[in-house]
């Protein structure tokens, strides 16, 4: 099967899990769920299986579709393509790069340092964020935007990328208890956020060699554990505009410089 095909399952698989989880969370909602919303272990376990299934949704269909078309023989292959983690330490540098311009633009802009949450909350919520979070890009990475990339260009794969990642995300403003549960209080500094880190996981994935789906899954697994302690002060207009042009400038440039090198050895 064609990778356009490839991409089109994916897509559609992708969206029929979330939005059908997502469905199902939204109307338990009605009669008292709530994600995170319990007093004891077992209990919040529970209750993040149903959640965690819609944000997993990329990587559940990113296995079956490309096991159906016979791209991977087994999970354990596939697994082994998304952690496959050889390299050099350069694709580390870059994805640190992108946390603290990222992170460091909105303390500069916000005007203090102060945090959500104690800074060792980051090292602590690592595991938590890999599968709320970071194993997402075992699907966009894996599948849709490389495939779009080959087809379209960086840019152009960025922004489509962008948008179908703003829609998957949709429900998260829906569903009770979760970090975005208010409604579409916000979505618009969520939306470009979004937009702007399509060309930073595109530019991570050209540079990060036969490692770069894992650098895109450890990049958005830090991204949202760092998220957890400077949430509150990323929430501002001025800093959402200056930080994600940074972002997308800099994904630009490094993409740039990719090519150029690239060219030279060819």
């Amino acid at each position: 099967m064609t990778d356009k095909k490839i991409a089109i399952q994916f897509t559609v698989v992708t969206f029929i899990i979330a939005y059908a989880t997502a469905g199902a969370l939204i109307f338990w909602g009605q009669f008292g769920y709530r994600v995170y919303n319990f007093t004891n272990t077992f209990g919040q376990f529970a209750s993040n299986i149903p959640f965690a299934i819609y944000i997993l949704s990329p990587g559940i269909a990113s296995y079956f579709v490309l096991k159906k078309n016979k791209r991977i023989t087994s999970f354990k292959g596939w697994l082994k393509n998304v952690f496959y983690v050889k390299g050099n330490i350069y694709p580390y540098l870059f994805v640190m790069f992108g946390l603290v311009i990222y992170f460091g633009i909105h303390l500069a802009v916000s005007g203090h340092a102060l945090t959500e949450f104690p800074l060792y909350v980051f090292l602590l919520s690592l595991p938590g964020n890999l599968i709320i979070g970071g194993l997402e890009e075992s699907g966009w990475m894996y599948i849709l935007q490389p495939i779009l990339d080959k087809k379209y260009g960086y840019l152009l794969s960025s922004v489509f990328t962008g948008i179908i990642w703003i829609f998957w995300h949709i429900p998260l403003f829906f569903i009770p208890g979760t970090n975005h549960g208010n409604g579409l209080i916000n979505f618009g500094m969520f939306a470009v956020q979004c937009l702007a880190f399509r060309f930073f996981f595109g530019a991570v994935y050209k540079v990060s060699g036969k490692s770069r789906i894992f650098m895109c899954v450890l990049f958005h697994t830090m991204f949202n554990a760092a998220s957890a302690v400077f949430g509150t002060i990323t929430m501002n207009w001025t800093g959402t505009i200056t930080a994600n042009t940074a972002i997308i400038f800099a994904s630009i440039v490094t993409v740039l410089m990719y090519y150029k090198r690239h060219r030279q050895l060819l």
